[in-house]
């Protein structure tokens, strides 16, 4: 059987997001090379969406949770009572499940529930496997229905929080019971086989985030008097971002022509305005809340030099957005962003360190245009080497096709 006739389901936790449009991007990819796709999410996202696309995309997307709970326990009831042998092997790898996480919880047993509704919901639109974007909870809901007797399942990992307690996640047993699992680096990958086994190696794909690079119309130009920054990213504790303006304060008397916008929004924003007041740099400072990626795409490729000083990470699209409109990146050496950013393209810097991020700050707004410019060409060649969505989905597209194909024997 050929992958175009495998009907494949894709589920995630709060879908579509603004932080998501990558996997939105992967989906119609797939789509195009002729996978039939249903969408699957557990809850909508809480945020407001501002992009028209995302407003589109939830649209196509069915949800486990929302407006749906009579629904979940009219599921469970029917698997236990019509296919019995199958939730009893889901309900015990359910109590390792409980096991690895502390115990039974609330939490637990709406992952069984959800997984009962998931299971016939997934049977009923003819789904034969399911691939899944983070390994937290929906990944827990499709092996659970994969237990029960429901369609093989997959998933991505991107890390960092599904780094920070493994046992927790039950990561091993979900690495085992998955038909093959992606990795977005090869940090991620040498990640997953510590937390289960090398046995696992080659279950393991290295499959990198990716963009549709013709979308990102490159700028190489830099006027030697812009001096604007651009961040990009959910206001979070783990990028970072209140340490800018500790930097920037540091900067402003040398450079009083520096700016950086903030474009994203989260639980640090009144950190962050907090922040900004307590250093004085509010006329170097603008918050934009979050943006359609048009707008975000015109202030980056506008912009001299895009920043992201987070603590932690997996491999950022935006950074690879970042690249592709041949803007140079400041990030840090963290997980996967050395195997894409270094000296030819960008700076990197311990994490954490202000006085390095004021070092490398004076050195971009200081070096020549002819030298950005270089970088910014190195680093759109990087992006469509390694990160080019139309390589990336063939790459899906062949996996898929290989289980088809061994589904089928």
């Amino acid at each position: 059987m050929g992958a175009n006739t495998l009907k494949i389901g894709y589920l995630m936790n709060s879908y579509p997001m603004t932080s998501t449009t990558f996997i939105r991007r992967e989906i119609e990819s797939l789509e195009n090379l002729g996978l039939n796709i249903k969408r699957y999410a557990v809850r909508h996202w809480s945020e407001q969406l501002v992009d028209l696309l995302d407003i589109a995309e939830q649209n196509r997307t069915h949800y486990l949770l929302t407006g749906n709970i009579p629904q979940l326990f009219v599921a469970l009831f029917l698997v236990i009572t019509l296919n019995p042998g199958g939730f009893f092997k889901a309900f015990l790898l359910w109590l390792k499940v409980c096991q690895n996480s502390g115990g039974i919880s609330v939490k637990n047993i709406a992952y069984l529930i959800q997984a009962a509704y998931f299971f016939r919901r997934t049977r009923q639109d003819g789904i034969r496997h399911v691939h899944v974007h983070f390994a937290t909870n929906a990944t827990t809901v499709a092996m659970l229905a994969n237990a029960m007797g429901g369609a093989a399942y997959s998933f991505t990992s991107h890390g960092p929080d599904e780094f920070v307690d493994p046992t927790l996640l039950s990561m091993g047993l979900k690495i085992h019971h998955a038909k093959f699992v992606f990795a977005i680096s090869n940090y991620c990958r040498v990640q997953l086989v510590r937390f289960s086994s090398y046995d696992y190696w080659d279950k393991i794909h290295i499959v990198h985030c990716g963009l549709k690079t013709e979308e990102f119309e490159p700028n190489y130009h830099f006027d030697p008097d812009n001096h604007t920054l651009v961040c990009v990213g959910r206001l979070c504790p783990q990028k970072g971002q209140l340490l800018i303006p500790q930097a920037l304060a540091q900067l402003k008397q040398e450079f009083p022509r520096l700016k950086v916008h903030f474009v994203g929004g989260g639980e640090s924003l009144q950190a962050l305005e907090a922040t900004i007041e307590k250093y004085q740099v509010g006329a170097h400072v603008q918050l934009h809340g979050w943006r359609a990626n048009i707008e975000v795409r015109k202030l980056v490729a506008e912009s001299r030099v895009f920043l992201l000083p987070s603590f932690a990470e997996g491999l950022p699209v935006v950074i690879m957005e970042a690249l592709a409109l041949g803007r140079p990146v400041i990030s840090t050496y963290i997980a996967g962003i050395p195997e894409l950013v270094d000296a030819q393209c960008g700076w990197l810097i311990p994490a954490g360190s202000v006085p390095d991020m004021v070092s490398v700050i004076r050195r971009a707004l200081s070096v020549t245009p002819e030298t950005l410019s270089a970088m910014a060409k190195e680093g759109r060649h990087r992006v469509e080497l390694e990160h080019d969505l139309n390589k990336i989905a063939r790459q899906i597209y062949g996996i898929f096709s290989n289980t088809a194909n061994k589904q089928a024997g």
